[in-house]
């Protein structure tokens, strides 16, 4: 188990709470205040090139337009915004149960966004969520856009950004993934496999699971081993796992253990080489990530890191209301650190 608790870290620089005003994004884009707000509201009524010069210049500023009207533009709400990579996935299912809990508790209720691991739809999420005067924002890990960055820096309300560790805008909840490969790596090696393939699923989106590819290899080259890794093109699923190990078998079929990015690939591997003969762990050997519960029903039982879910997302609900109610914030950055559950696949 990982219990390092890592050093609270400056976060990286907001530009402030002056935000921005549609009179200055005007000024900006070289416009008048009205062609702005038409080109913002009503785009098929101003002409293409205007459009640009007004997009350049909200990006460039991080101009946030207030979606509620009239008299309540200056209210606050009860809502707090969360953006995800998935809903489908059990692993954020499980993170927005401990965030409405916890909220919910307080009388806030939570507005929620799907990304689809896509930073273009993540920056539009974030520009209508703020737009609604939201009390904070709960956001998936740490890289974002240029233009969402800049949204996010000059707004001035609690940020949690959430699921891996490391140096925040504002609050950070998550654990360090580079470990948690490096963890698993370690585990092989014990069990004496030396021909191990990490095996992960568009990871230039889910960059996480290449974090942890790069613990597993540099573990595996400090034992002077090679780190081969397979790339799938698309997302993890039983049956991206089960194609995968025929993947392994044909391209290198002296892997005597597969180190997957997540569960979902591992279980449907382990089930494909049931259907196949194969012996888990005794012809191969499958290793996952995230500690699901399908993984811990399937037999042999699934060898995992288990990541505490539900208890980021409380942890990062407490982060945020005790901004918002000015209580003092110990640690800036909370490591929800992450154990190995060893099951019999290896």
């Amino acid at each position: 188990m990982s219990n390092m608790e890592a050093p609270s870290p400056e976060p990286r620089k907001r530009r402030g709470s002056d935000k921005p005003t549609l009179k200055q994004v005007a000024e900006a884009a070289g416009v008048s205040p009205i062609t702005v707000s038409r080109a913002l509201n009503t785009p098929d009524r101003v002409n293409k090139e205007t459009r640009r010069l007004v997009t350049e210049a909200v990006e460039q500023l991080g101009y946030v337009p207030n979606l509620i009207a009239g008299s309540l533009a200056s209210a606050s709400s009860r809502f707090i915004a969360v953006i995800v990579p998935s809903l489908a996935n059990a692993v954020f299912i499980e993170v927005i149960k401990g965030l409405q809990e916890t909220f919910e508790a307080k009388g806030y209720q939570i507005l929620l966004g799907n990304t689809d691991y896509d930073l273009q739809r993540e920056h539009q999420l974030v520009r209508t969520f703020l737009g609604w005067s939201c009390s904070g924002l709960v956001i998936a890990g740490l890289h974002h856009s240029k233009a969402c960055q800049s949204l996010l820096e000059t707004w001035n309300k609690p940020i949690v950004e959430i699921m891996e560790l490391g140096e925040g805008l504002d609050l950070n909840v998550g654990l360090d993934h580079r470990e948690a490969g490096a963890c698993m790596a370690r585990h092989l090696l014990d069990r004496h496999y030396r021909s191990i393939i990490y095996v992960g699923a568009c990871m230039d989106r889910d960059y996480r699971a290449n974090m942890r590819y790069e613990g597993h290899k540099e573990i595996l080259e400090q034992a002077g081993l090679e780190a081969p890794i397979i790339e799938l093109d698309r997302l993890g699923s039983l049956e991206a796992g089960a194609a995968a190990l025929d993947m392994v078998l044909e391209q290198h079929p002296r892997t005597d253990a597969i180190h997957f990015a997540n569960d979902d690939l591992a279980t449907g591997a382990l089930l494909h080489a049931q259907r196949l003969g194969l012996g888990v762990p005794q012809d191969i050997a499958i290793a996952g990530f995230n500690g699901l519960p399908l993984g811990q029903q399937v037999t042999p039982r699934l060898t995992t890191i288990q990541s505490p879910r539900e208890t980021m997302g409380r942890l990062a609900a407490e982060q945020i209301l005790r901004r918002l109610n000015d209580e003092p914030i110990k640690d800036k950055q909370v490591n929800v650190a992450f154990r190995i559950l060893i099951g019999e696949s290896t």
